[in-house]
């Protein structure tokens, strides 16, 4: 019997460089792996892997879960300049999300929290 540990998500960018610094910069990522054709960068035991893309790739979706979204925008909002974001709002299922389009890809990072009633 094995067990998962977990999923790491392998988004396509047209510009590697920029989205491993959202990644570390905004998000608070580390380093692993750096190279113009591959980078991985880790949080918590999360990697997520991050590959050249092809000319027409399509838009992919993630969901990232935290335990205080509010306190995560808090942090971030600054650095989310130029980005196509929606601050935290609640949702009909019970979270209150974040959402934002990951520079240089076509992937939109959902960030969530379960709302505790």
């Amino acid at each position: 019997m094995y067990h998962t540990l977990f999923i790491s998500p392998m988004i396509p960018s047209f510009r590697l460089a920029e989205t491993g610094e959202f990644f570390c910069k905004v998000l608070g990522f580390t380093t692993v792996m750096d190279t113009a054709e591959y980078g991985i960068y880790e949080k918590n035991n999360l990697t997520v892997h991050i590959l050249p893309a092809g000319e027409d790739i399509g838009q992919m979706e993630f969901y990232m879960e935290v335990d205080n979204v509010d306190e995560l925008w808090i942090t971030i909002k600054d650095n989310l300049k130029g980005l196509k974001v929606r601050e935290p709002f609640d949702r009909d299922y019970g979270m209150r999300e974040i959402h934002i389009e990951i520079p240089q890809t076509n992937t939109l990072l959902f960030i969530g929290q379960a709302i505790h009633s």
